[in-house]
């Protein structure tokens, strides 16, 4: 495909952006491109609101395993596209589009020019929540198609266009969610003696959460607890019965993710004794590490220190990805695709370059033709 076709499909994907397992018009656009390219070495199968698509080998030694997740965000757009979202507080604010895009670019080119190896490409639904990748690996669906290997990229809008980052070992942190609900007493304003605030309740629980990481966690390890909301009240002069807080814990260890979610329920207990409370905890979805497999690893990025693109060697990051569960499972690796965007991920505003998926596609579809012949 060349790169105008490949930007038409970009911009028609980020302007149909759906949470997870909600996928339906994506999941319906890239059915319909798939089954327009030749379908004599080509097999499909439906998973909830994915797709899982096989191509079969001239000659294969082994079935190699590419997936790229389809999911947007709960964020409402703020870039200048002429093709901003049309679902009115979603967007492709995590470049999940992008991710789409290439893989469907190297699943054309193999369509057409069949593939030494097998290679099975796995479009997963909800990777942003609450997690498709575990399911997924656990289905009938994938198991009857199970890749000997697998490969997948995410975009990093901190390096340029031509650039590739990845490191063997852990690349992305284990992950949690957090979900803290409290229920007091409510009351009039004017009268707090009668009631047992939830607003102070949780203000003070959000305090105490800032010590697990820099008193519980061991300082030659990394740790990472952010509330990113509050919601408590109705009124100025109602004292609130119930409040909540939600939001997120990292780590580069299990033991460290493990201690911090001791500690979130020990602050727990204290804050209940002592504003004579109740209070849930729901860690909704966790996600493991992102550890590349070494020879894996080591093969592409031979592979592409001898190609045009630029290599780096990147350190780990905090950032959560359910593909850690498909790693868990099959040996392969991850890697970070740059893209020279102004804004970071998450961000409403983020603005990555389409050059980038036209390299994209080149490198992996040369990768592959490379792969079989080692």
């Amino acid at each position: 495909m060349n790169s105008e076709q490949l930007r038409k499909i970009r911009r028609d994907l980020h302007q149909i952006p759906e949470l997870g397992f909600k996928e339906f018009k994506t999941q319906q656009y890239l059915l319909n491109l798939i089954q327009h390219l030749p379908q004599d070495h080509l097999q499909i199968k439906i998973w909830k609101t994915g797709i899982i698509v096989k191509l079969s080998g001239t000659a294969a030694r082994k079935t190699i395993g590419y997936r790229a997740d389809i999911d947007g965000l709960p964020i409402q757009e703020r870039t200048s596209y002429d093709f901003q979202s049309l679902h009115d507080g979603a967007m492709h604010a995590c470049g999940h589009d992008i991710h789409m895009t290439i893989a469907f670019g190297v699943l054309s080119y193999f369509s057409k020019t069949q593939p030494t190896d097998n290679l099975v490409f796995i479009f997963q639904p909800a990777e942003e929540g609450p997690g498709g990748a575990k399911p997924m690996i656990e289905s009938e669906v994938l198991k009857e198609w199970w890749p000997d290997e697998i490969i997948a990229l995410h975009i990093a809008p901190e390096y340029p266009v031509g650039t590739i980052a990845t490191r063997e070992g852990l690349l992305f942190a284990n992950t949690s969610e957090l979900f803290i609900d409290f229920k007091g007493k409510g009351g009039h304003a004017a009268y707090p003696h009668t009631a047992n605030d939830m607003v102070v309740a949780a203000s003070h629980f959000v305090t105490q959460l800032q010590t697990i990481v820099s008193r519980n966690i061991n300082p030659l390890d990394s740790g990472v607890v952010t509330v990113g909301v509050i919601q408590g009240g109705t009124k100025q002069n109602i004292i609130a019965d119930t409040a909540r807080l939600e939001g997120t814990m990292r780590s580069l260890s299990i033991e460290s993710m493990n201690r911090m979610k001791q500690r979130v329920e020990s602050l727990a207990k204290g804050i209940e004794i002592g504003f004579d409370c109740e209070i849930t905890i729901d860690y909704g979805s966790n996600y493991c590490q992102v550890y590349n497999h070494s020879l894996q690893t080591k093969e592409f990025m031979t592979f592409t220190t001898n190609s045009s693109a630029n290599l780096i060697i990147c350190k780990e990051a905090m950032t959560g990805e359910d593909f850690g569960y498909f790693l868990e499972e099959i040996p392969g690796f991850m890697f970070w695709l740059g893209v020279s965007s102004d804004y970071g991920l998450h961000d409403a505003r983020l603005n990555p370059q389409e050059g980038a998926i036209t390299f994209a596609v080149n490198h992996l579809t040369q990768f592959f033709e490379w792969k079989a012949t080692v």
